[in-house]
């Protein structure tokens, strides 16, 4: 027999079209609702048919928010899977599945239990239904709860008739008394325990984190050009554009989304775009527009391999300096760059906040990886947030571009109190009139780089996960936080810690005495010329010692965190 206890990696693999994000979906619901942890990520080819299309689910008996490489147990839908996966297999993988699907190579190197799937499909109705069994399967070994798995399949089905709604419950539980009978039977054994406060909680994707966001925010219109993997932050923003009460227009191209929300702004409104590198790169000049107009503006980038269109579906964190220098001329922005599923929710939610105080551009890096993934939390916590508006009402002899101490100019908008609003992409006088006066140029200039300064003061300081007498620091950003987290607590060292970073620009000035208590600095990015070491070179002086790198379009494992710093740290370990 196979025990797997208080933990389990699921992974299904087959081509797209074969349903594997329709099994995963269904999956992770159920599991949660039965009461277990759930993780799950995806991988997928650019293509809308063929290929191995592939996804991990975690099951835990404790939370679990990180990618592993281990594979316990393998649901091939097509042949070419194991192969695809070969690196990630070991002999105690169990494989679940068709002999047809498995290659003759890989059947003495792992521990296949044939299912007959497209057997007991075709007695259901059509290998339409595969998926569900499958889904059925694990749930049986699992021991979810079978009536919430009938209720759900009865939610998601509903729309296509009844009949169809029946056949998928009948497939799930022929698949579901398969996978208890292969426990009965000796043949598979896990251990995971239920947490009743699970069933409670919410299941959140880091797609619909930073939309909920984003509403949260304030944000009533929403502007994008299909680019993934940014794109579903639109489409959940278009689902629920009643509910929200958004307006969310897909426009032509990238640079007029990025022009019709700093018009929305303009106008009053709280806007924001979603777009990916290729997109971004074609909205630097209406960024540079909302730098000289002062004009606020609110951007999802979700980053993908480059250059070019790169890997269309796969995640690095290669954008950084894309975000931090685009547009011309010289102007302040906001960069974050969550690490958390929470913290795509609280960090864009306060990018409106901030792009409307300050008048400037604020950008949300993300990743592939982490627009993805999905776990479950605790409810969102409301009381952290707060609304800010800083829209006033103007007198006759308004200045729309008025020199002040901190270089915010109080904002007006068309219609509101008696004042005249221009907003100028030439270099204006306060009013907002074009000027080429040489003083007032240099003033102009000086003004609105002046608000860096305030801006740095609210800078959120990095985070240190670990222990506080480290000697050797891991300088980490963005969506690496749970990866690296993961591999800390597994190591179980006292010299060692994580310095992780939500915003990556401006930097807090705290940053610098985390820094020179190291004795050794380790940075992990997924790029291959360590963007953000640069940057703390350039901000602090400061150079890493070494350099964990991945590049290849795959996120980080935890045993690949774990191997790496193996190595640094000596046999010790």
């Amino acid at each position: 027999m196979t025990k797997l206890k208080d933990e389990v990696s699921i992974v299904l693999g087959g081509a797209a079209g074969q349903g594997i994000q329709t099994v995963e979906e269904i999956l992770t619901r159920t599991l949660k609702l039965s009461g277990f942890n759930v993780y799950a990520t995806k991988e997928y080819m650019s293509r809308v048919r063929g290929g191995v299309n592939t996804t991990e689910i975690r099951v835990s008996s404790k939370r679990v928010r990180a990618f592993v490489s281990r594979i316990d147990i393998l649901i091939p839908f097509k042949k070419g899977v194991l192969e695809w996966v070969s690196n990630r297999l070991s002999k105690e993988t169990i494989v679940i599945g068709e002999k047809v699907n498995i290659e003759e190579e890989f059947l003495d190197k792992v521990n296949l239990i044939k299912v007959p799937f497209t057997q007991i499909a075709k007695e259901v109705g059509g290998v339409l239904y595969l998926n569900t069994i499958a889904a059925g399967v694990v749930a049986g070994i699992l021991n979810a709860d079978m009536e919430v798995l009938r209720r759900y399949l009865k939610e998601r089905f509903s729309a296509k008739g009844e009949n169809i709604v029946q056949r998928n419950i009948e497939a799930a539980i022929k698949g579901y008394e398969l996978g208890r009978g292969l426990c009965k039977e000796g043949r598979i054994s896990v251990e995971i325990l239920k947490n009743e406060e699970v069933k409670n909680e919410i299941l959140l994707s880091g797609t619909e984190a930073v939309a909920l966001g984003a509403v949260a925010g304030g944000m009533n219109f929403l502007a994008f050009y299909p680019m993934s993997p940014s794109t579903g932050v639109a489409v959940f923003a278009a689902q629920h554009a009643d509910e929200f009460e958004i307006v969310v227009e897909q426009v032509e191209d990238e640079i007029s989304a990025a022009n019709m929300v700093i018009g929305a702004w303009f106008a009053g409104a709280r806007g924001m775009v979603t777009t990916s590198g290729g997109g971004f790169a074609l909205m630097s000049e209406a960024l540079s527009l909302a730098g000289m107009a002062e004009n606020p503006i609110v951007i999802h980038l979700a980053q993908r391999p480059g250059p070019a269109t790169g890997l269309p579906t796969r995640t690095m964190q290669s954008d950084l300096f894309l975000a931090l220098h685009a547009g011309h001329g010289e102007f302040p922005r906001i960069i974050f760059a969550p690490g958390t599923i929470e913290d795509a929710f609280y960090l864009t939610q306060k990018a409106f906040n901030l792009a409307d105080k300050y008048q400037i551009p604020v950008i949300i890096l993300t990743d592939e990886y982490l627009m993805d993934s999905y776990y479950n939390l605790p409810d969102i916590n409301l009381e952290k947030i707060s609304f800010e508006e800083y829209i006033i009402k103007t007198k006759e002899d308004y200045k729309r571009y008025k020199l002040t101490e901190n270089g915010i100019s109080p904002r007006g908008i068309p219609g509101y109190g008696e004042g005249i609003i221009v907003a100028n992409g030439n270099e204006h006088d306060e009013y907002g009139d074009i000027t080429e006066d040489e003083e007032l140029s240099k003033l102009m200039q000086e003004k609105r780089n002046k608000k860096l300064e305030f801006i740095k003061r609210e800078s959120i300081p990095p985070e240190l996960v670990g222990s506080e007498e480290y000697k050797y620091l891991i300088i980490a950003w963005g969506s690496t936080y749970y990866v690296i987290k993961e591999a800390l607590e597994r190591l179980r060292r006292k010299d060692i810690a994580m310095l992780h970073f939500k915003q990556v620009y401006p930097l807090s000035d705290k940053t610098k005495e985390y820094l020179e208590k190291a004795n050794v600095i380790i940075d992990v990015e997924l790029n291959v010329t360590a963007q953000f070491a640069q940057l703390l070179k350039r901000e602090f002086g400061v150079d890493v010692h070494y350099k964990i790198l991945k590049y290849n379009g795959r996120p980080f494992s935890v045993e690949e965190i774990m191997e790496n710093l193996k190595a640094i740290l000596g046999e010790g370990v």
